[in-house]
């Protein structure tokens, strides 16, 4: 009987750990990434995407970059007194089995300083950091407005 237990009970300790590996793995997904083509040359672009989390405990995201971009930011457009007004957003918390939409008008990434000329269909690779330390990489394609 005392065997019987143990085994029971080391077969417990095997799940429990095989399901906090899995947790431990589970990370956030970005889907649809796409930049705003400027009408010009412009030392601004912003970047919108789907942020997925599929895990059961909620992320925070805190920073983004990429080498395409002298800096990128967090940003979010909202209307005060009836005028649009975007401010830095410190982090961006993504809902455990919930999702996050960077959009026009709202939440987005601040594209500052292209490195190059940025070009009508080019993928560009721009990565998202967690407050955990962990990165998600996504590729963002350059698309004209109007081709929404």
């Amino acid at each position: 009987m005392q065997t019987r237990r143990s085994l029971v009970c080391l077969a417990l300790l095997f799940a429990a750990a095989s399901l906090a590996r899995a947790d431990d793995t589970c990370a956030p997904v970005v889907e649809s990434g796409w930049i705003r083509q400027p009408p010009m040359a412009m030392p601004m672009m912003a970047g919108f995407a789907e942020v997925r989390n599929p895990c059961d405990t909620p992320v925070a995201i805190v920073a983004a970059g990429s080498p395409a971009f002298a800096s990128v930011e967090l940003h979010e457009t909202r209307k005060v007194d009836g005028v649009s007004r975007m401010r830095h957003v410190e982090s961006l918390s993504v809902p455990a089995r919930g999702r996050v939409s960077l959009a026009p008008g709202g939440l987005h990434l601040m594209l500052m300083r292209p490195q190059a000329e940025v070009e009508l269909g080019q993928r560009i690779a721009i990565e998202l950091e967690l407050a955990d330390g962990r990165k998600l990489r996504a590729q963002f394609e350059v698309r004209r407005p109007d081709a929404l």
